[in-house]
Parts: C-alpha cells; structure tokens; sequence
C-alpha cells in the first residue's frame, strides 16, 4: 500500500500553481497595469505608436477612443487601448541630445 501517493500528488499541484502564478499571471498583471497607466498618461499633443505600427500624433482625447493625427490634415479615429507606446518623452529642454556629426565629416566646405 502507498499511503503517501495523495499527498504527494497535492503537494506537486500547489507547487505547479504557485510556479504558474509567479512566472505566468504575476507578470502578466504587471504589464496590464502599466498598459493601462500609459492610456491614462496619454493626452492631446502626444506622439504615440498604435499597436498596428501607426505612428502619430494625439488631437483629441475622449471616453473610449481618441483622434491621432498621422500626416497635416488626416486624422483616425482609435480606441484607447490600441496605444502601444508613447514616442514623445518629458524632457526638460537641457537634456535634449545634440545631434552627432557624421564619421566624414569636418567641418570644412569640398570643393
């Protein structure tokens, strides 16, 4: 007779749970809330990427849905959740990086 065989088998579902919850759900909560403090952090004038790619910028928010802005004069209209990213950053103006000059050049005018 095996006595122990049920409680063994218990034991290795909590154990299965608890190694589901920390490496699959725990992580998986984490990334929806913080998807979801970027939908609220989003507003007008900011420039985001969809989750389609689409590149543009925010013209005006509403409850469920906002307008972005892709080229002058064209805009889509989207549900709030299809923000992937924001493009645009809070920087104060003194951290702006100052663009690079290439390998090549020197500064000199060719003739």
């Amino acid at each position: 007779m095996q006595g122990g065989g049920i409680g063994s088998s218990l034991i290795f579902l909590v154990f299965m749970f608890v190694i589901f919850y920390f490496l699959l759900i725990r992580p998986q909560k984490k990334r929806v809330n913080q998807h979801r403090a970027l939908i609220e952090s989003v507003g007008v004038g900011d420039e985001i990427v969809t989750i389609g790619g689409l590149y543009g910028t925010v013209r005006n928010m509403g409850e469920e849905d906002f307008e972005l802005e892709v080229s002058p004069g064209t805009t889509l209209r989207f549900t709030r959740s299809a923000i992937a990213r924001r493009v645009t950053e809070d920087l104060d103006p003194e951290e702006t990086p100052e663009p690079a000059a290439s390998a090549g050049d020197t500064g000199e005018p060719t003739s």
